[in-house]
């Protein structure tokens, strides 16, 4: 008989058989409040009737159409819609399945482009677990430990994580940045830099959000250098943190290259790059393609998603609960000293467990997922010690639910001091 690899390792141990908005159902019936929306993919909530239905209609007239061999309607129209919600100039789109997959694309496009090898990534960084992907990502060894040697040419930068350097975030801002101009200066030529691989606020490296004044450092040195900014927002884009990008919570901050997943389709696996056509041109022939990308289903899923998103106002909602939420983890954190940080932005929300003499505590911030797991609340570790639990419901969340969450939180939160002071 065969099995799941035992490599995998689940967060929870609810086998779902149903899905209706915020809530997953397993065989027994009991229901779970999911604020996991499978790692921000989910974003119109589990099964959105629209969604749903496009799938199923889609379905019936084509399941797939290789995009270098034949296109298909949903792809082009999908391209066309997308020009309404990307910045300005990005008007040049390359499909693929998954976030690292685009990601491997973004570094194919920016070697291309330039005609320069090296990339510069910050210190928290995740883009993904395949080769390339893998060697721009520093959330943790355990993304590219035992695999080396690694794609050379990479280089690693501060990021501005301020609880984390005990920093005001302008004096972040500002370490992050010399240390950046370090690495150009003796590490990473100018002119040898493709580009800048960031996440407007970290994922796996822990819900940082990139305080004001980073991006824009960014922005300036890549336009001084010749270098490309590629703005990596598959767990940010398309909502998530209360704008339709989260690198726009940065005034005047313009990416070269976006690259989006995750919620881009509600559940169904669809990853892209944006780019303005002049600079996608430059990319080699043969250099893009895929058997799966563009999918006809996973098309007409985004589009359905795109709706729901203008229509349900879902952005403006993420803002909104978003601000619910953090102020809720801020209150049950003043009376859990276990809890040394609160962040996040929109609908991306974190609370990082810290031990009396300051240093990670991973172990509490497993107990306390597992009993909010237990309760009926399904949360998901992250930062580089994984001492980070982390709040990413669908963008669909009420009020409501915000309250019932953080009522489940609190409960967890104390549940897992207890087991500390037992075990």
């Amino acid at each position: 008989m065969s099995q799941l690899s035992p490599v995998l390792k689940q967060a929870t141990p609810v086998i779902a058989v149903r899905g209706e908005g915020l809530h997953l159902y397993d065989a027994d019936g009991r229901r779970y409040l999911d604020f996991t929306s499978g790692v921000g993919v989910t974003s119109t909530g589990h099964c959105h009737p629209k969604v749903v239905e496009a799938v199923r209609e889609q379905a019936g007239r084509l399941l797939h159409g290789q995009y270098t061999t034949v296109l298909h309607d949903q792809l082009l129209t999908l391209t066309e819609r997308l020009g309404d919600v990307l910045p300005p100039g990005l008007d040049s789109l390359f499909y693929a399945t998954a976030g690292t997959e685009a990601v491997e694309a973004a570094l194919r496009l920016a070697r291309h482009a330039t005609g320069r090898q090296n990339v510069i990534v910050f210190e928290g960084s995740f883009h993904g677990r395949t080769m390339g992907a893998a060697s721009l990502t520093t959330a943790g060894t355990r993304f590219r430990a035992g695999i080396g040697p690694l794609v050379p040419g990479v280089a690693v930068a501060p990021f501005p994580a301020a609880f984390r350097l005990g920093l005001p975030e302008e004096e972040a801002v500002a370490h992050a940045l010399r240390g950046l101009d370090e690495v150009l200066a003796t590490v990473s030529a100018p002119a040898e830099t493709a580009a800048m691989f960031v996440e407007p606020v970290l994922g796996e490296g822990g819900y940082v959000p990139a305080p004001a004044g980073f991006l824009a450092g960014l922005r300036e040195r890549a336009d001084r250098h010749g270098i490309l900014l590629v703005v990596d927002e598959v767990q940010t884009g398309f909502g998530r943190t209360g704008r339709f990008w989260a690198h726009q919570h940065e005034p005047g901050v313009r990416p070269d290259v976006l690259i989006t997943a995750k919620g881009l389709a509600s559940g169904f696996p669809l990853s892209a790059i944006a780019a303005p056509t002049e600079l996608m041109a430059r990319a080699w022939p043969g250099s893009q393609g895929g058997t799966y990308g563009g999918n006809p289903v996973a098309c007409a899923a985004a589009l359905a998603t795109l709706d729901v998103l203008r229509e349900e106002r879902l952005v403006e909602n993420a803002a909104e609960q978003g601000a619910r939420l953090l102020d809720g983890l801020r209150a049950v954190a003043a009376g859990a000293p276990g809890i040394g940080d609160v962040r996040g932005l929109g609908l991306m929300a974190a609370s990082e467990f810290r031990r009396p003499d300051g240093s990670p505590d991973p172990d509490t911030a497993r107990r306390v997922q597992q009993a909010a797991a237990e309760l009926g609340l399904l949360l998901l570790p992250c930062g580089i010690h994984l001492n980070v639990v982390r709040m990413v419901p669908a963008l669909v969340v009420t009020a409501a639910q915000i309250d019932e969450a953080l009522a489940l939180w609190s409960k967890a939160v104390a549940a897992g001091a207890r087991q500390e002071e037992t075990s």
